[in-house]
């Protein structure tokens, strides 16, 4: 309710109906899951616990969104529909056109609201940092004092994942709510953060040292300008320590790397606002039809389910899946990772793993997850083609095994030297029991073989010319020296008026 720009305007204009609709058949797409559905249920149960401290509840009702949303506007005469704009997959795409087209017809007015840093309509990505830390640096929205319903609702309970129709067992997934989601951001900036830029890197130290705030941001349960907004206050506290001679360590550095993935993020779903169809396209038209689509190729559904399921043979690659399928989340540079080789060296087309992978994640945020999917996958025509090792990831990032044997048990006898290639032991055979699987690929070829082909693309007359106009309309900016002081002092202006956490 903190920082909710649609339900302060919404109390300003009369009775209300909090309202949350449940759609089943969002549900059944191919890249939701149960964990995601979990996580939220326990948001709702928080919400609500939160409404009723205003002396309202919250209305919950399951079924088809702009059909429940027709019945509740003729039948208590609704003038104003109000909610936050949502970067969504297609599927959330195309019933937010149905909902418009339903309101214009019953003379409804629906405004929504920006709830990150993303632009709707036409961007100029020149000034669009900018554009964010003005967003960012505004007052955080307070709470309405008291909300006067709209009488005789009645809500429908939160359904449970088995109504609706989900199976999936995730006993290490984040818990949803509210204050879930404030001790997370706590803990974050005054005690597991120290080390993010280091150790963010590692799943070994990620999983503490990362803020794991991504899947409340991506829910809503607190808002990206209070991330913010508590993120540079604390920066603040940490100078003033400095100025006063205390050691502040690496604390200074982590934060202003942390400060650079919260534009990253926006920066992200930026893209896929500007360009749904990067869901189920090729940005770049040179790359269609280069890998194989597990559709119609049974070989190539073999190497994606043993991807998905964490039996390819290399230790890490299945390590880090068989951890993200236990617990809903694993740092970046795995995600990336995992993504690549299902690309590069399995040579699958992105869209498939796309969906296996997104079930997986419990912070899944379509604006991010599918931009970073072709940036992984090399077929964006402007993104550096990173083919990580996945052999020399394992040794750099577990050096001494730890994340690998504990997901890989299989090989809890393999010495150190030979953990991340156990064909290369001599006993093997003998001790590695038959239940792990030989590796399905040679990695080292396949990486060789990816790289001539997507190279071999980038040299085609006419793709540079596409590059150019995807980076012109999707790529970064880096501003210059002078731009960055004079952002950071209306920043600073800007936040000595704002509330702050």
């Amino acid at each position: 309710m903190t920082d909710h720009a649609p339900l302060l305007e919404a109390a300003k204009c009369g009775d209300v109906i909090p309202l949350y609709i449940v759609e089943p058949e969002y549900w059944k797409l191919p890249d939701t899951s149960g964990r995601q559905w979990l996580f939220i249920k326990e948001c709702l149960e928080s919400l609500r616990a939160d409404l009723k401290s205003l002396g309202t509840d919250l209305i919950v009702q399951t079924g088809n969104a702009p059909q429940i949303l027709k019945a509740l506007i003729k039948k208590h005469s609704i003038t104003n529909l109000v909610s936050h704009e949502e970067t969504g997959n297609l599927w959330t795409y195309e019933r937010d056109k149905a909902v418009s087209r339903m309101v214009a017809d019953e003379a409804c007015e629906w405004t929504e609201y920006p709830q990150f840093g993303v632009q709707r309509g036409p961007t100029n990505r020149d000034k669009w940092s900018k554009a964010w830390d003005a967003f960012m640096t505004k007052p955080i929205i307070s709470t309405p004092k008291i909300l006067k319903t709209v009488s005789g609702l009645k809500s429908d309970d939160i359904p449970s994942q088995v109504e609706l129709g989900m199976s999936d067992a995730c006993p290490g997934r984040q818990k949803g709510g509210r204050k879930a989601g404030l001790l997370t951001l706590e803990s974050f900036l005054n005690e597991r953060g120290k080390n993010y830029r280091k150790g963010m890197s590692s799943p070994l130290s990620a999983e503490w040292q990362c803020s794991r705030l991504s899947t409340f941001l991506s829910t809503g349960t607190i808002s990206m300008r209070e991330a913010a907004q508590a993120l540079w206050a604390r920066q603040k506290e940490l100078k003033d320590l400095a100025k006063l001679g205390e050691e502040t360590g690496t604390w200074r550095g982590s934060m202003s790397s942390y400060n650079g993935r919260l534009h990253w993020h926006c920066h992200f779903t930026q893209k896929l606002e500007d360009e749904p169809r990067q869901e189920i396209e090729n940005i770049h038209p040179f790359y269609d039809d280069l890998r194989d689509n597990s559709e119609n190729d049974m070989d190539a559904r073999e190497r994606l389910l043993a991807w998905s399921e964490g039996r390819t043979g290399l230790p890490f690659v299945d390590a880090c899946m068989r951890s993200l399928n236990a617990t809903g989340w694993i740092n970046f540079r795995m995600r990336a990772m995992l993504m690549a080789v299902s690309s590069y060296h399995l040579w699958l087309h992105w869209r498939e793993p796309g969906l296996l992978y997104a079930q997986k994640f419990t912070d899944y945020e379509p604006g991010i997850h599918w931009p970073q999917a072709q940036m992984q996958s090399g077929t964006t025509g402007i993104n550096t083609v990173r083919i990580y090792n996945p052999v020399k990831q394992g040794y750099d990032q577990d050096p001494e095994g730890v994340f690998t044997r504990k997901w890989v048990p299989e090989l809890e006898d393999v010495p150190d030297k030979y953990l991340q290639e156990p064909w290369k032991w001599a006993e093997a055979e003998n001790v590695i029991p038959s239940l792990y699987p030989e590796r399905i690929i040679d990695y080292m070829q396949a990486a060789r073989d990816a790289k001539t082909a997507i190279y071999a693309l980038r040299r085609e007359p006419g793709h540079r010319n596409i590059a150019k106009a995807i980076a012109d309309k999707h790529g970064s900016r880096r501003p210059t020296s002078r731009q960055r002081r004079q952002w950071a002092k209306d920043r600073k202006a800007r936040l000595a008026q704002a509330t702050t956490l």
